[in-house]
């Protein structure tokens, strides 16, 4: 029997083989194809191809400015810090929503369901046609922009769903804050397990010799709280390796020289380079904080990511966090902000490697839960619900 054709579309993905872009879109997409015929539709990226074949599925980038290359609004990094960086990106916004519904109008007739990641933009824009849809709210999306407008456009988007997933419980509650949707779970983003692990280990990967090394990787974001790493390391005896881009690079670079911190900063890394970056680490850090406009972080991949290759894990008790971090069991968990509890949770762990070897064994052995064959069946599941309740509900009529 033929698989039915599932359009996923997305503002974050890979712009070619071998891109810095966050991959998980791809590769929840790549272990669902075993039930779907799969189309991934996302916004052009300067350089990219507008149609290619990537590890299998057909991919669709769709231009949304008459001048190709100042389609800059979605990559590198997501929309909102885009916008940050440079305010004029802003009114690239309604190009980017009339480019999506005008390809939708095209398209959508040639599939049997979609798949759309993010409320805003593709879950509100979805929302105005009769296609049965799965929404999955990643973080921002869910925490910000909840005024006005916008706000009832997306209580929109979540009412008119076949079903809605979120990536941690602390985002369902606050969907459940804005409306009461019937069809609502937690499926999180994941990791191949396998594609991490102490076996990229390379000794002195970063020029470190005797320091241990502290890792951080993520969007140089409000959000991502590095600016408090920063500084609980001024009062930690290690090496900090910061692996990613934003806005705030250079500010934060001047605060590591102020405070005569023992910092590289890496920029964005590969899939396969940050193998050897997680295995080569000694912890793994991720300090977030809920930003001033509301923004929280919504799981963390990079989390599962460091569990997978063996690192202990210490983050912020922050949005979604607590979900894949257990304080004690698998990680430890500091309050937003605290410094001090910051650096103290990293000495403990790098002076004492039975605490780091008991938090990495127990992270290990979680992750597994987070490995997207098992999260791609429980999207088919759904997806597979919905189409034969819409099939019963034509039969009836």
């Amino acid at each position: 029997m033929a698989k039915k054709k599932l359009l996923v579309t997305a503002s974050t993905f890979p712009r070619w083989e071998g891109d810095t872009e966050p991959r998980f879109v791809l590769d929840l997409c790549k272990h669902m194809t075993e039930w779907f015929d799969i189309t991934i539709m996302v916004p052009y990226a300067p350089g990219a191809k507008e149609k290619e074949t990537l590890e299998g599925m057909n991919v669709i980038r769709y231009h949304y400015f008459p001048v190709h290359k100042w389609e800059t609004l979605c990559y590198p990094g997501a929309i909102v810090p885009r916008i940050r960086e440079k305010k004029i990106r802003v009114l690239l916004v309604p190009f980017l929503f009339i480019a999506l519904y005008y390809q939708l109008f095209r398209r959508l007739s040639s599939f049997d369901i979609v798949h759309v990641h993010w409320i805003i933009p593709q879950g509100i824009v979805q929302s105005f046609f009769n296609k049965p849809y799965v929404v999955t709210g990643h973080g921002g999306d869910v925490t910000s922009l909840n005024k006005g407008i916008v706000k009832r456009l997306k209580i929109r988007c979540l009412n008119r769903a076949g079903h809605v997933t979120v990536v941690s419980d602390y985002l369902r509650k606050r969907i459940l804050e804005l409306t009461d949707v019937p069809q609502i779970d937690v499926i999180s983003m994941g990791v191949n397990v396998s594609s991490f692990g102490k076996q990229y280990f390379c000794a002195n990967y970063f020029g470190q010799g005797e320091k241990k090394v502290v890792l951080f990787v993520g969007r140089l974001a409000e959000k991502k709280g590095v600016t408090y790493l920063i500084s609980a390391m001024a009062k930690v005896d290690a090496m900090l390796v910061i692996v990613g881009e934003g806005t705030l690079k250079k500010e934060l670079q001047e605060q590591a020289r102020e405070l005569n911190v023992n910092a590289v900063f890496w920029g964005s890394k590969t899939h396969d380079e940050l193998k050897k970056i997680y295995a080569s680490a000694d912890v793994f850090v991720a300090p977030s904080v809920t930003a001033k406009d509301g923004d929280q972080e919504g799981l963390g991949l990079v989390m599962l990511e460091a569990m997978a290759s063996g690192l202990p894990v210490i983050a912020s008790d922050s949005g979604g966090i607590s979900q894949v971090v257990e304080d004690g069991v698998n990680g430890l968990l500091c309050p937003e902000k605290d410094v001090e509890r910051l650096a103290d949770s990293i000495a403990a762990v790098l002076q004492n490697d039975e605490l780091g070897g008991w938090l990495s064994g127990n992270g290990m052995k979680m992750v597994k839960r987070y490995d997207y064959a098992t999260l791609a069946e429980k999207y088919a599941l759904i997806m597979s619900g919905m189409l034969e309740g819409s099939r019963e509900e034509r039969t009836v009529e």
